[in-house]
């Protein structure tokens, strides 16, 4: 039993301690609800309050909408009335334009009624008129029949005759007229084509202008310059780029080429192996490179000699160098150095006999032709090529116009070009300046009179200005002025069809009147 009471005894203890925890833990949840509560209450007044200045905000937001979509209104609503008063007043515009149109086309209407009925008037007016001239005319005619002693057929076949005859006479003019014009613009284009032709590109020259000539002490070097299967001559040829001719000419070995410069060069080179007597491929390219610097140093002093002599100074040494190259180009058997420094002097002269810059003058002469030697590679005439290089090289523009404009490829604008066009036409020009054989010169002069004399009503004729033009002088009873046209141009087709030559012949036909009287 003690046991038991015991264990009652602590059972008991331990029920008390459980209500003691549990009252505890009542009253502690009941002061946290309590606070719970009081919390919930404080944070619904703050959302009531939040709510109510939400609320608050959303009405004042609502009423500003509101006001700015009612201005907005009004604002459309007074630019849409302004854009239908504009409308009115547009149309009412138009209107009153279609009523101005309208009275116009009215008053337009009226006019023309009264135009068309004078216009009727005055048909029949001109008709009654027509009538009578017609009437007029047919007695016209009869009175003259009888005053002349000619039909009407007899007076139109003279009238139509003296119409031809007179017709003959303005074709005669106008082909004259028309020759002139065509002559002036085709002439100066066919010069063009024909100096472009000739000067860029160096083909058919005679034999003495496109071969050298190196003389070789005996014939057995023949053998050593060709070497074994031909591996020198190949070698010379590429290196050089000419021709080497070994036939059967004794002591000879010709060079051909079009180009002088490379003529030289290949000369050189020949002859510096044959001195040194050491003839192979690697040895010839070197000895190529090598005469080519010496030629180059040759040519610069060719152009440095010019320059001192004409007495021009200050040029630019890649001009020298085209200027000495001149010394190895011709044309038609004209050394186009001497050439250059020949032009200098005489546009120098005149320049002085006009009062004007000698220098300048002499400066424009001697490198009018410069492009003649530039590579053939390059656009245009030598005169433009000519003209570029020596304006990037630092040459003035008088003297740059000069060389453009010497063959008129472009406008002459300063005194200069005038006067190295024309001290290149007299250097070129002048009697023994140019390469011609006597037989084919004295048979040209011939055939000119020949061809000349040919024509009927021809009296004589001379060919002078060393065969560049051909005088005729007609018999005055036998050729008209007008027929003087035709004949001329008779005359200078057929020198075309029958004759070669350089350049151009002027044909000038004469006729005179000459009435001779004597006081005695």
């Amino acid at each position: 039993m003690g046991s038991l009471e015991l264990v009652l005894a602590g059972v008991a203890a331990g029920l008390t301690l459980l209500c003691v925890f549990l009252f505890r833990r009542s009253a502690a949840a009941s002061a946290t609800a309590m606070v719970a509560e009081q919390e919930s209450q404080a944070l619904r007044r703050q959302f009531d309050l939040e709510v109510e200045k939400m609320g608050s905000a959303a009405e004042l937001r609502v009423h500003e909408a509101a006001a700015a979509a009612r201005k907005d209104l009004e604002e459309e609503g007074r630019e849409a009335r302004r854009r239908h008063e504009e409308a009115q007043a547009r149309s009412r515009e138009r209107d009153r334009d279609l009523d101005r149109r309208a009275e116009r086309l009215e008053r337009r209407t009226t006019d023309l009624e009264e135009r068309e009925r004078g216009v009727l008037d005055r048909e029949g007016e001109l008709s009654a008129q027509l009538d009578e001239s017609r009437r007029l005319q047919e007695d016209a005619v009869k009175a003259l029949e009888e005053v002349s002693g000619l039909s009407q057929e007899e007076a139109r076949v003279a009238l139509i005759e003296r119409v031809e005859q007179e017709s003959r006479d303005l074709a005669a003019r106008r082909a004259q007229q028309a020759e002139d014009e065509v002559r002036e613009r085709s002439e100066q284009t066919a010069k063009n084509i024909i100096s472009m032709a000739i000067q860029r590109y160096a083909g058919e020259y005679i034999c003495e202008r496109t071969v050298s000539v190196v003389t070789l002490p005996n014939d057995e070097l023949k053998g050593r310059i060709i070497g074994r299967e031909g591996r020198n001559i190949r070698a010379l040829e590429a290196a050089t780029g000419v021709d080497f001719i070994i036939d059967d000419t004794p002591g000879t070995i010709i060079i051909s080429a079009f180009n002088p410069i490379r003529r030289e060069v290949a000369k050189a080179t020949l002859e510096t192996l044959l001195e040194d007597g050491r003839i192979h491929p690697t040895r010839v390219e070197s000895v190529v490179r090598k005469a080519e610097e010496e030629f180059h140093k040759v040519i610069k002093a060719a152009g440095e000699e010019a320059a001192k002599e004409v007495g021009v100074s200050g040029v630019h040494p890649e001009i020298l160098k085209l200027l000495g190259a001149l010394k190895y180009r011709t044309s038609y058997g004209q050394n186009q150095w001497q050439h250059a420094i020949e032009v200098a002097f005489l546009a120098g002269m005149m320049a002085d006999e006009l009062g004007l810059d000698v220098k300048l003058a002499k400066r424009a002469g001697l490198l009018h032709d410069i492009g003649k030697v530039m590579d053939q590679t390059a656009e245009g005439s030598h005169a433009l090529i000519g003209a570029e290089f020596a304006r990037t090289h630092g040459e003035g523009v008088e003297v740059v116009n000069a060389i453009a404009a010497h063959h008129e490829e472009v406008p002459q604008d300063t005194i200069y070009a005038v006067l190295a066009q024309a001290a290149d036409a007299m250097s070129g020009a002048r009697p023994g300046a140019r390469g011609e054989m006597m037989a084919t010169y004295t048979q040209r002069l011939s055939d000119l009179e020949r061809i000349s004399n040919s024509f009927p009503g021809v009296s004589r004729s001379y060919a002078v200005q060393a065969g560049r033009e051909v005088r005729v002088l007609v018999e005055n009873a036998s050729v008209t002025d007008e027929e003087v046209v035709t004949l001329s141009r008779g005359i200078a087709q057929k020198i075309e069809a029958e004759m070669a030559y350089p350049g151009q012949i002027k044909v000038t036909v004469i006729r005179e009147t000459r009435v001779v009287q004597y006081a005695r």
